[in-house]
């Protein structure tokens, strides 16, 4: 495949960029690349996962109007890591770390994932039993919330809901 800029060397960089769904390939040589100014894997100027990760952890929307600690103050009382150390390096010095950047790292996953929850792929030859465990989840979550809202009628049709599901996994 050749450099779609100058379409004389042979493309050795390929991007791959999606905005909105939409995906864009493009596929260019290193000399254009350096002309256009884009960092180059594995060179000196290249991009790192350190870079990727340290541009992710410096983006909290509204973790000082939470009352968070400015990451600058977080430090991990049990190997002394800070926070501004992490997003430098990328990776924690134990793993009380989790606890102590716990707030910093949910708007992080969500971020990064989509979701703090890890939700994945079943297969629907045997998965059927795991997705009504998964509808069971929600339909009780549902129902605090139903409860706690004094929505007595809607809670009384989930109530009625869970049971039948309930039922039929019992005779399974």
């Amino acid at each position: 495949m050749h450099c779609q800029e100058c379409g004389k060397r042979p493309a050795t960089l390929h991007f791959t960029k999606i905005v909105n769904g939409e995906k864009t390939e493009f596929h260019i040589c290193e000399a254009c690349a350096r002309e256009k100014g884009e960092l180059i894997p594995g060179t000196s100027g290249g991009f790192s996962i350190h870079s990727l990760l340290s541009g992710l952890l410096d983006f909290t929307p509204g973790s000082h109007a939470q009352g968070n600690k400015a990451p600058e103050n977080l430090r991990c009382e049990e190997c002394g890591l800070t926070y501004s150390q992490f997003s430098k390096i990328g990776r924690f010095g134990c793993s009380s770390c989790y606890k102590y950047f716990n707030n910093r790292l949910d708007p992080l996953f969500k971020r990064v994932h989509g979701n703090t929850v890890h939700v994945g792929k079943v297969p629907k030859r045997v998965g059927s039993h795991l997705q009504i465990k998964r509808k069971l989840d929600d339909l009780r979550k549902e129902l605090q919330y139903r409860i706690h809202q004094e929505e007595f009628e809607e809670a009384a049709a989930l109530r009625d809901q869970i049971r039948e599901l309930e039922k039929n996994i019992s005779s399974e």
